[in-house]
């Protein structure tokens, strides 16, 4: 079953071609937009979409690997596959440079096409959940007070509350309010949560 919420985004100028995977996806159960060309995919494009691309390499105009390469300038995460019908090792290498999740080429063998959307869909997933974990710890952090930060950033540099107390200049009983406090808004139980809040990484 297609996932809910993500897009399949065919950038091709060959109208057959572009008809054709939309018909298919279309009737695996996948959402579709089609554009006949990088241009127009670029006057469309909102940072909020989600899916992934499925863009030809050989387009009027912009080509595939110039709009892939556009997209990742504009911090898109949404993964590229890349379909040609002319693939040479110098275009998937530069492809895969610019994160492609998959080089396909035509004719499109379906089920190759239906492993890169889902490889895609995967990637996509895991980018997203890691994005959703960075901005929620990142509101945690937020709720600290700069001295709460000061503390967690001394009990994550190994300090023991006596020596946070004399760098601080404050007496280990608030240093120990302070620590209790800090972990209770970041919702930690112990030092080792603590170190991996720090380096951004949800204990969950």
């Amino acid at each position: 079953m297609p996932p809910d919420r993500f897009t399949v985004y065919i950038v091709e100028d060959d109208p057959s071609v572009r008809d054709a995977l939309g018909l298919l996806l279309g009737l695996l159960g996948y959402s579709v937009s089609m554009f006949a060309d990088a241009e127009s995919f670029q006057s469309a494009y909102k940072s909020d979409w989600s899916g992934c691309t499925l863009v030809d390499i050989r387009m009027p105009g912009m080509n595939g690997l110039a709009l892939q390469q556009w997209l990742v300038d504009q911090g898109c995460k949404m993964p590229a596959i890349i379909m040609t019908g002319h693939g040479d090792v110098g275009s998937a290498r530069q492809a895969f440079r610019a994160q492609a999740v998959d080089f396909l080429e035509k004719p499109i063998d379906q089920a190759k096409l239906i492993e890169a959307i889902t490889d895609a869909y995967a990637r996509y997933s895991s980018v997203a959940e890691q994005s959703a974990s960075s901005s929620e710890l990142a509101n945690l952090l937020a709720r600290l007070t700069p001295r709460e930060r000061e503390v967690m950033e001394l009990v994550v540099a190994g300090r023991h509350n006596r020596d946070i107390a004399d760098m601080l200049g404050i007496s280990v009983r608030t240093v120990e309010v302070h620590k209790t406090r800090m972990m209770s808004k970041l919702k930690v139980d112990g030092v080792a949560d603590l170190v991996r809040i720090s380096l951004g990484i949800n204990s969950t």
